[in-house]
């Protein structure tokens, strides 16, 4: 006889010979119900020892949370069908879903939850927790939903996983007592690092357009793009080659790059200031709207923050010629307007720089530009602090060293360009509005102003611009002033001519949450006045960065929800898939549309990921014009997908022998995202290119 007889075996022994008309009546009410019968026991154990308590009721739900994750994974890894979808003749006492059945996540998830009752309290009473965990698994064979062997490996898993982090949290309390600041940094990112990723596989966003796009970029690789470095489809590369061609392959690079961030960023808050200002700092970037954003979705801002922070790190060392970050046991940094240790010396060189810093300096910046062109910012911004500050270093070889190695990294771009007709630069003058001229336009710059107010929060967007201005004659302050106010300013002034996009100003707000983070503005509240000042910025930032994460909290209308443009991609792929697949099977058929976004999406969620085709009907230039077309496609099918319920146009009509039209709605809890205009398009004529005329 085979365990999986076996357990069919004791299955129906559970759930038919044991069948009574008081366990009918119990246990659907504690396979239900459960945490009524715990609740008694819990008010008991905070009525006992209520700080001892708080700790453990953390680590239950704490357990309870990873282990529920845990065992979904395992779910559909598994694919095991629950009992009362195959077997005949079950007893069942409640309604039977379509979830998988291994394992019970009602036993992994009770279990969890009490085991650090039962580990770390010591007293009899205990056990009666244990007892009702037991009763949840049990009551899932009875009422015929699970099998014996998903209750028994539910309960190891959910024990095994409460003990895991037990110890887990007995080694990080007994390094908390040697290192409590980068202690408590690091168990907050191993927490909102494993929130992300359980986001990430389980949220309700799609790959937005630029994700999607980028990873078009990551299937052909190349020296550099239309309109953008490479080192996006790098890194995309990577994750996918590692993770498969998912969400989760390209965001996990998100999560990644936004931990590392945050250390790189307590270590120069450490150094310049102490470990205070280093955690604070790095936590704070993790929690502003605009930086939290690119801990999940990964373009190419989410890099560039690292190279960012990073670049200035080794600027500060460059300047500083000391491996202060390698004495994790000197004492605390005093800051830097006492004098400490951290600061910057301005006075002559008498000593002999190493240039290794600046080497290293330069291959941060390089990369940087690899990732995003406002890299450039860095070259401007130090030669600022350079000039007012440190004067004599110009007159040294380390900062010319840098420059020469970023340029040298950078330069695949400069060639890629040069076999391109510089289509990077042409872009990127478009985007800046060049050709427009000189003009005022006070509608766009308040559109500017109001969108660095909502993502950085207005409380924390004024606190910055002060701080930062309080600092600027401060040594190490007039660090942090250079390396924001230059690029803030910027991008202020050029929202006067024409649009500029809520995130370009980004890497000047890196330093503003160093300054902000010294908590020694004269300028601020003294005493408990101060600290309600900057605690209710810090929340009104978590609770912006919470209703991000759940916009449907707030129930907003869709052109009033800026993650609508994240959903709706998978249903348009699902549908176009079905069509695909049906064609396919009697003719070759390739998927076009006149939107890279549309073509890149469609790329991602069509089943088997096909080569897409963004045609050009007056659009401005992409990167797929770069890539070969469908000419050579002749009578091939095709399906033509446009956003919104439009007409066909003309010059693709006349490319086809014949058309039909779909019309597909994405619905989200009944508010309509978007139509979609599905055209099936027979026997492919040929059609005549045409080069954007705009880049």
């Amino acid at each position: 006889m085979s365990l999986s007889e076996v357990d069919t075996l004791i299955f129906f022994f559970i759930n038919r010979n044991l069948q009574n008309r008081l366990l009918d009546v119990a246990m659907p009410f504690i396979t239900g119900n459960a945490f009524i019968l715990i609740l008694p026991f819990l008010l008991w154990f905070f009525y006992k020892d209520w700080k001892k308590a708080c700790l453990v009721t953390v680590l239950g739900f704490a357990s309870l949370s990873l282990s529920d994750w845990v065992s979904n994974i395992l779910k559909h890894i598994l694919e095991r069908p629950r009992p009362c979808n195959i077997l005949e003749d079950v007893h069942l006492l409640v309604g039977c879903t379509n979830s998988y059945s291994m394992p019970s996540n009602h036993a992994v998830n009770y279990f969890a939850f009490v085991t650090p009752f039962l580990i770390l309290f010591k007293n009899r009473i205990r056990y009666a927790l244990f007892l009702i965990a037991f009763l949840v698994a049990f009551s899932r064979i009875y009422i015929g939903v699970h099998y014996p062997s998903d209750s028994l490996v539910g309960g190891v898993l959910g024990i095994g996983l409460a003990l895991s982090l037990i110890g887990f949290y007995y080694k990080v309390d007994e390094r908390y007592k040697e290192k409590p600041y980068s202690t408590v940094l690091f168990v907050f990112l191993i927490v909102l690092s494993l929130f992300r990723i359980y986001y990430i596989q389980n949220g309700p966003l799609d790959l937005s357009p630029d994700e999607a796009h980028y990873w078009e970029w990551s299937r052909r690789l190349d020296l550099s793009y239309y309109s953008k470095g490479p080192m996006i489809a790098y890194l995309i590369h990577i994750g996918t080659m590692v993770f498969g061609d998912n969400v989760f392959g390209i965001r996990i690079m998100a999560v990644i790059f936004s931990a590392l961030s945050s250390i790189i960023m307590y270590l120069l808050g450490k150094n310049i200031y102490d470990e205070q200002v280093g955690l604070f700092s790095a936590i704070l970037i993790q929690i502003i709207p605009l930086f939290a954003t690119f801990g999940i979705i990964f373009t190419i801002d989410s890099p560039l923050i690292f190279f960012w922070i990073l670049s200035l790190f080794l600027f500060y060392l460059s300047i500083n010629n000391s491996n202060l970050f390698l004495h994790s046991n000197d004492p605390p940094t005093p800051p830097l307007e006492k004098g400490g240790k951290g600061g910057f010396d301005s006075s002559p060189i008498t000593h002999h720089p190493s240039l290794k810093w600046w080497i290293l300096l330069g291959l941060s910046v390089g990369l940087g530009l690899l990732t995003k062109y406002t890299m450039v910012f860095f070259y401007i911004c130090a030669f600022f602090f350079l000039l007012s500050q440190e004067r004599s270093r110009l007159f040294t070889k380390g900062p010319y060293i840098a420059l020469i190695i970023s340029l040298l990294v950078f330069s695949p771009v400069i060639l890629w360009n040069a076999e391109h007709n510089w289509v990077t630069l042409r872009h990127t003058a478009g985007q800046a509005h060049i050709a427009e001229g000189i003009k005022i336009n006070m509608r766009s710059f308040l559109e500017f102003l109001g969108s660095q107010l909502g993502v950085i929060t207005p409380l924390l967007f004024i606190l910055m611009i002060v701080s930062l201005w309080n600092k600027r004659k401060q040594k190490g302050g007039n660090l942090f002033f250079w390396f924001s106010i230059p690029v803030i300013a910027f991008f202020l002034l050029k929202s006067l001519q024409g649009k500029v996009q809520a995130n370009w100003a980004l890497p000047g707000y890196i330093t503003g949450i160093l300054s902000v983070s010294t908590f020694s503005e004269k300028f601020y509240f003294r005493g408990r006045g101060k600290m309600i000042l900057i605690a209710t910025a810090v929340l009104l930032s978590v609770v912006v960065t919470a209703f991000a994460y759940y916009p449907s909290v707030l129930n907003l209308s869709v052109k009033k929800d800026p993650t609508s443009r994240l959903r709706g991609w998978k249903e348009i792929g699902a549908e176009v898939t079905k069509i695909y697949e049906e064609i396919s099977k009697e003719r070759p058929i390739f998927i076009f549309s006149d939107r890279y976004q549309v073509s890149s999406e469609l790329a991602f969620y069509v089943k088997g990921h096909p080569f897409t085709y963004c045609i050009n009907l007056g659009r401005r230039m992409n990167q797929y014009d770069l890539w070969p077309g469908f000419n050579n496609l002749l009578h091939h099918d095709a399906i033509f997908v446009r956003i919104d319920d439009t007409r066909l146009p003309e010059k693709v009509a006349d490319a086809f022998a014949r058309i039909d039209k779909r019309l597909f709605t994405v619905y989200d809890k009944n508010k309509k995202i978007r139509d979609y205009s599905i055209f099936l398009c027979y026997d492919f004529k040929g059609i005549k290119e045409e080069k954007p005329g705009t880049y």
